[in-house]
């Protein structure tokens, strides 16, 4: 239940603060300065280390929305170089309003 309340008060304000073009470009920004180190934040590039998907491919393996409880509370992965990153939640709206833009016409092979 926590969970679900947790992504509810995350996703509910990212249609009301600012237009989603402002907020997708905010969270690239937020992807190019905490991300890019290792994984093609963009439409296209591959991810500059082997293995780290690339962001514009993330809506293939789940819905995007649901990122949104895990970039909040902290990714960690069994994976030992990726450092634990962890966003406020400005910051996740932002690389959600991000993700779903790669995912919309001219996105990555779509």
């Amino acid at each position: 239940m926590r969970r679900a309340a947790i992504l509810v008060a995350l996703l509910l304000p990212v249609g009301c603060g600012p237009r989603a073009e402002d907020q997708a470009a905010r969270g690239e920004r937020i992807a190019q300065e905490r991300c890019a180190a290792c994984h093609a934040v963009g439409r296209t590039g591959a991810s500059p280390r082997a293995g780290a998907p690339a962001f514009r491919d993330l809506h293939r393996r789940y819905p995007v929305e649901q990122l949104a409880e895990s970039l909040a509370e902290g990714i960690v992965t069994g994976h030992p170089d990726m450092p634990e990153q962890s966003f406020d939640r400005a910051e996740v709206e932002a690389l959600i309003a991000h993700l779903r833009s790669l995912e919309g016409p001219g996105a990555g092979g779509r």
